[in-house]
């Protein structure tokens, strides 16, 4: 089982303070964090890709060759890369370096993308949200798997007898594909037999149906479904008590989804809605509570990744540190013995 830290790199002005946010300290917030992890002993760390003013992350890759220089051993990923509005000869070629650069340590995580500013950004057509995806994907995965690639598309120019150097260091550079809810993203993913990472706030009954259906098609694909990976990802605090976690927690966290597009803008988030959540199985709470909605997820979905999104919005870095800790000194552990043993024949 493997337990990680994601950050999408949010940009939120604290109320309480009078100067802006500052792009510099949240770089540095960033790299502290993924070393904290690192030094936890924790799996992962990824990082997410926008194109917005309240997000600093538009090229994770950039980011995470800075990570690789200070710490040794955590995997570094993408968290997505937002593949529809990039060459993927050059994300292939920007992981390749990363993996060398990191020892190994590399991994792309793809995805469609939860905002859709990337596409005018770049010169893209929404109506053609899909299908940019679906290509781009296959030739990446072409790119890994092949020497010498020949191809030819839609969305960008042919290749003939491309070679991509350099090669990753890793054997088979991993790929993942990041999910919400959509049925198709799923299916492709099953047909393709690449591995998955879901993300959802809660409720993890809702992807039961999911990773069936992923589990179906994998086997339409030839693929042995026993085999491939499941992760699923979300926001987390921990702290030392249940009670005492959930109310300290719940301010920034309400403050936080006051955002554009969320249906808490302008109101932030409820308490009422707040304790469903909580209810739902939202990783909010004491080592012990953080387990038990972590494991319930192994248990419904059968995933063998978690990924924790910890310092969403303005969290302090006081707060978001001791939640790391305790993730990492007292989550972890159970999660890993709990899982081991039930892989014991």
């Amino acid at each position: 089982m493997e337990l990680g830290i994601s950050s999408l790199g949010d940009l939120r002005h604290d109320p309480s303070e009078q100067t802006p946010a500052d792009i510099r300290d949240r770089y540095r917030y960033i790299v502290d964090l993924a070393v904290l992890a690192d030094q936890g002993g924790l799996d992962v760390f990824t990082l997410g890709e926008h194109h917005r003013p309240d997000y600093v992350i538009p090229a994770p890759e950039v980011a995470l060759a800075a990570i690789a220089g200070v710490t040794k051993n955590i995997t570094l990923a993408s968290g997505v890369t937002v593949l529809s509005g990039h060459d993927p000869v050059r994300v292939f070629e920007q992981f390749s370096t990363l993996d060398h650069v990191s020892g190994g340590r590399a991994e792309i995580i793809v995805g469609r993308g939860a905002f859709v500013e990337s596409f005018p950004l770049f010169g893209l057509d929404l109506n053609d949200y899909d299908a940019i995806f679906d290509e781009k994907l296959r030739l990446l995965l072409r790119l890994r798997d092949e020497e010498s690639v020949t191809w030819s598309g839609n969305y960008r120019p042919p290749l003939h007898g491309a070679q991509i150097h350099p090669r990753p260091l890793q054997d088979r550079l991993p790929i993942w594909v990041g999910v919400g809810g959509t049925p198709a993203s799923v299916v492709r993913a099953g047909l393709l037999g690449l591995p998955i990472t879901m993300g959802f706030f809660a409720s993890p009954e809702q992807f039961v149906s999911r990773v069936d259906l992923y589990h179906r098609a994998a086997e339409q694909g030839g693929h042995d479904p026993s085999t491939l990976r499941l992760g699923a990802g979300g926001h987390m605090f921990v702290g030392k008590t249940s009670q005492g976690a959930r109310e300290q927690f719940y301010p920034y966290y309400s403050r936080y989804l006051d955002q554009p597009g969320s249906p808490f803008a302008g109101r932030g988030m409820p308490r009422e809605m707040y304790e469903a959540w909580l209810a739902g199985s939202l990783p909010v709470g004491s080592p012990q509570q953080v387990i038990d909605d972590i494991m319930l997820r192994v248990e419904l979905l059968g995933i063998d990744r978690f990924l924790a999104h910890i310092d969403m919005g303005y969290l302090p870095w006081n707060m978001v540190s001791e939640s790391v800790e305790l993730y990492a000194t007292e989550v972890a552990p159970v999660i890993r013995r709990e899982t081991a043993r039930a892989m014991t024949p």
